[in-house]
């Protein structure tokens, strides 16, 4: 099993979780979330961050495609869309959290 640039893993040694930005053999780079330090860790110690695990650093899907069948989902993503689109902080917080909403209380997420 390999994982994917992007994806959030836990380094088991530190519990500390990062993002992985490039694998060499037996060794994975990764880089804290949003930026900042890299640091190099066998792939043995390696696990998924779990869903709950990214929540608490405040991680998200940046993007989720409208599951189907979901009215609500793709209404909710032109709405972040516009929001994003102007320069309306406020706006966009306030899309960005009923579309979070929506995902966690609808499907789970």
């Amino acid at each position: 099993m390999t994982y994917r640039n992007g994806a959030f893993v836990v380094d088991t040694r530190e519990e500390r979780i990062g993002q992985v930005i490039d694998s060499v053999g037996r060794r994975v780079h990764l880089r804290e979330p949003g930026g900042g330090q890299e640091w190099e860790v066998p792939f043995s110690s390696l696990r998924l961050a779990t869903r709950d695990e990214r929540e608490v650093i405040g991680l998200w899907p940046q993007t989720i495609k409208p599951f189907r069948g979901c009215a609500e989902c793709p209404e909710l993503a032109a709405e972040l869309r516009e929001a994003q689109a102007g320069d309306d902080k406020l706006k966009t917080s306030r899309a960005l959290l009923a579309q979070r909403g929506h995902w966690r209380l609808e499907h789970g997420l």
